[in-house]
């Protein structure tokens, strides 16, 4: 089961709160009162939080660079700690007993970041220049992050667009699309999260190899 996320909703904030009131009736009149009050109070358990694991061995840095991974970009449905599962193109919903432990986002810079470390190709790997100079800076937006119902299975996509800058006069050095699946069998929450792991693990490594080869090769 998922939890459906209502796209293009515009209604102010007292029409909102008519809605809501509403709809809180209706499920008070079709439940028994015991039911309702249970489910209120379920809402507002915390959910089980999942973490993905960055790549590479952690070593000595070799490298001269100095690189800054920016905070990535992304659509508000992929922008938040839940899990994004997409039934369709043209709908969003989230799992809903399980979440991310960080917003995408922030957990996809700290995925970068930590791997870019791990692989001992830079003097200084950051989040931001910290008053240093930096050779280079990577740009991210994050196209898919998702879970798609496949018969049985769940397959998991995680697409990504990479844009390394040279920051000592701004040009773009090269772009790069990274696009990579794995299979969950089941949309149970541990299962899915290891599908994320597995694609996300596939698309660190490319990434890793080509900012390291200076957005060429690999």
């Amino acid at each position: 089961m998922i939890d459906t996320l209502p796209a293009g909703r515009t209604i102010g904030g007292a029409a909102r709160r008519i809605a809501r009131l509403g709809a809180m009736m209706l499920a008070l009149a079709g439940a028994g009162g015991c039911a309702a009050v249970s489910a209120i109070s379920s809402a507002s358990k915390p959910l089980p939080a999942y973490a993905l694991t960055p790549v590479g061995a952690s070593g000595p840095a070799r490298g001269s660079r100095h690189i800054v991974v920016e905070l990535p970009t992304a659509s508000g449905a992929i922008a938040t700690d839940r899990i994004l599962v997409k039934p369709t193109p043209l709908q969003a919903a989230y799992l809903p007993a399980a979440r991310w432990v960080d917003p995408v986002p922030a957990m996809v810079q700290t995925l970068l970041v930590q791997s870019l470390q791990s692989s001992g190709a830079f003097r200084l790997v950051g989040r931001a220049p910290l008053g240093l100079f930096p050779d280079n800076t990577v740009l991210t937006e994050i196209r898919a992050f998702q879970a798609e119902p496949d018969g049985e299975d769940y397959r998991v996509r995680i697409a990504l667009t990479l844009t390394l800058i040279r920051e000592s006069d701004g040009a773009i050095i090269a772009g790069r699309n990274i696009d990579r699946t794995a299979v969950s069998p089941t949309a149970d929450p541990l299962s899915v999260a290891a599908a994320f792991d597995a694609a996300m693990g596939s698309a660190l490594r490319e990434a890793v190899a080509w900012i390291a080869n200076g957005g060429t090769g690999a």
